[in-house]
């Protein structure tokens, strides 16, 4: 019996694939499965256009058998078989796909598509076997063939005994080794556990024998130990289904088997495209938030399906980051595949289906803001910080599309707002969107910096997350309203008529010049404030570093000791200032230890620490008696 040899390139190729290719074993049998799906595809095919064949889907389907004592596992179809020139052509030089034949033959455009198109799956057996064994009986045909081979070094074609048309794939599995085990490709839990990954929408039932516990007829409380034929696989996915067919329950069932979260997921969008791009998807928006989201460990991306066979378990081309938290999965008869099945060849059409979903997601997030409020807030409750990272990373490429998704709590409405609502509601004489930072709405609510805006009857937003501020200087705008800090140095909204005159300011200049040089390397300029109505001192910032951004970029481990332009306000309108006119010109000690102590009071206000609170706390002292 001659041995043939593979050609030379398909010789490197299938050392290749035996040893890199695939970064898990397991795949093999999702390519096996995957080709006698095909296989059985191809006698429908034949059935549409061969009237002499019938095609009954029920006498059709895929066995999974394995043998522990022989150490064989074989994949069984009722599909079409291959002739020994098939076995010859198709197996006999990696990388040339029958089924990619039949389809350029057959110009198969729509209906069900052929899943194997580069030929090169099959040989993912030889990772898992020393030996491949393939007996096949084609349609029309009197004469089975066995084609087998040992790897690398050829293969054989005889003639052989088959009673039915179609093909048995026999992997003589390979012994286990100390670094790795094979065993758990003869288990019948590993091997239902993989056909349920990877091929649980194959269209045909992929069947296995399996053992079971049943109650014994003649005698109660005893079971015993049954082998039966089960179908592993699911068959129809959901994805396929009409919308009107299914239910929130089915929805959530599916979220749940798929373990896409232990929550209930919070909204889920069916997506059914038949356009320039074919594909069908399945998302949820997730309740809550993993434990892990913003850890190094979590992976963002979208179950990635061909014709119902997995792909990829996480496609993060499918989700921008800003939408990483969206769980799912797509199915596209459009996709081509490479020779692994976990490359996209064509990634165009993925870049399609990718801006397609992340529109989708953007409507459906829109809709959840405008028509279910009480659950938009909770989704932003746990991912709105998401939506900010998003407005803020690549230098706010991204802010037009995320911009409308934002929230903040409104200091009128008590609640959280967005900024449409917000600009809805402002005043005919308000040029800016004001916002103010802390550590909490109760603190800004006590915050000095708010008196004049509040005074006028403004909204203010409430920013208390680190990256709030950040996100809003990317944003810069919004229908075509700036955004000011209460914090900022000039509001806007000051009277000509508060005003100092010539004599105060020149009186005034004196005094604070002093204090700035007392304060000298702290604070960038002191003044009598514009903004102060009952409180006796707050800082405010000159340029573009707010105090809380200040704060926040120094927390960072590669802080580059960033600086706000600090400016001590004094309320000219309260008591203080009188006991510093009084210090200036009686007791400079006294007005060095006022103007210290207001400063320290200053930065108690604004959560910043104090660099020495003994010195503060003798200051204090020093003030009482």
């Amino acid at each position: 019996m001659e041995t043939k040899q593979f050609q030379a390139e398909s010789k490197r190729l299938l050392e290749m694939m035996i040893n890199s290719i695939y970064s898990q074993r397991e795949v093999f049998l999702r390519e096996l499965i995957s080709n006698s799906s095909d296989a059985i595809d191809k006698i429908y095919y034949k059935a549409l256009t061969d009237d002499s064949l019938t095609f009954d889907k029920d006498s059709y389907y895929i066995k999974v058998v394995p043998d522990e004592r022989n150490r064989t596992l074989t994949i069984k179809d009722t599909g079409i078989g291959m002739t020994k020139e098939e076995l010859e052509s198709n197996l006999g030089v990696i990388a040339k796909s029958g089924s990619l034949a039949f389809k350029k033959e057959n110009e198969i455009k729509d209906g069900h598509d052929i899943i194997g198109q580069f030929g090169v799956g099959f040989y993912a057996a030889f990772m898992v076997a020393d030996i491949v064994t393939v007996i096949s009986k084609a349609q029309g045909s009197d004469q089975a063939y066995k084609w087998e081979s040992r790897g690398a070094d050829g293969y054989t074609i005889t003639p052989c005994e088959k009673d039915t048309v179609g093909t048995d794939i026999i992997l003589k599995i390979k012994e286990n080794t100390e670094d790795e085990s094979f065993d758990e490709f003869l288990e019948e839990y590993r091997l239902k556990s993989t056909i349920k990954k990877y091929s649980d929408f194959i269209r045909y039932p992929i069947k296995m024998d399996v053992k079971t516990r049943k109650p014994k007829e003649d005698a109660e409380n005893e079971h015993e130990e049954i082998i039966e034929e089960q179908t592993i696989n699911s068959m129809v996915p959901i994805w396929r289904k009409n919308k009107s067919e299914l239910t929130d329950e089915d929805y959530e069932k599916f979220y749940q088997e798929k373990h896409y979260g232990f929550d209930k997921p919070l909204k889920h969008i069916h997506i059914s495209v038949d356009g320039s791009i074919r594909y069908n998807a399945i998302l949820y928006i997730p309740e809550n938030i993993p434990f892990d989201y913003y850890s190094k460990e979590y992976e963002k991306g979208l179950e990635l399906y061909s014709n119902g066979v997995l792909i990829m378990n996480k496609c993060a081309d499918l989700l921008p980051d800003y939408f990483s938290f969206v769980k799912g999965m797509v199915d596209s008869e459009d996709l081509s595949l490479n020779i692994s099945r976990e490359m996209l060849q064509h990634d165009r059409q993925l870049k399609l289906i990718a801006k397609n979903i992340s529109k989708k997601i953007k409507n459906e997030l829109q809709s959840l803001m405008k028509n279910e409020r009480e659950k938009y807030e909770q989704f932003y409750k746990s991912f709105g910080r998401q939506l900010k990272y998003g407005v803020y990373s690549d230098f706010g490429t991204l802010k037009e599309t995320l911009q409308d998704l934002l929230m903040f709590y409104s200091s009128k409405e008590k609640k959280l707002s967005s900024l449409d609502e917000y600009v809805s509601r402002m005043k005919d004489d308000q040029k800016y969107i004001y916002y103010a930072t802390g550590e909490s709405h109760e603190r800004i609510e006590k915050l000095p910096q708010t008196e004049l805006v509040a005074d006028k009857g403004y909204e203010i937003l409430y920013f208390t997350e680190d990256i709030d501020e950040f996100a809003i200087k990317m944003l810069m705008t919004y229908k075509e309203k700036e955004f000011k800090s209460v914090s900022s140095g000039d509001l806007g909204i000051e009277n000509e008529d508060e005003k100092p005159s010539e004599a105060e300011d020149k009186e005034n200049k004196e005094l604070f010049s002093s204090m700035k040089e007392i304060l000298s390397g702290k604070v960038t300029d002191v003044r009598i404030s514009k903004r102060l109505k009952s409180h006796p001192v707050c800082l405010t910032a000159d340029g573009e570093v707010t105090i809380k951004m200040e704060k926040i970029l120094n927390s960072m481990p590669d802080n580059q000791n960033v600086k706000a332009n600090k400016v001590l306000e004094i309320n000219s309108s309260h008591e203080v200032f009188q006991a510093l006119k009084n210090a200036m010109e009686n007791d400079k000690d006294k007005l060095t230890l006022y103007t210290n102590l207001l400063y320290n009071q200053a930065l108690l206000i604004e959560g910043l620490p104090i660099s020495d609170p003994v010195e503060f706390t003798n200051d204090i002292c020093k003030v009482m008696v």
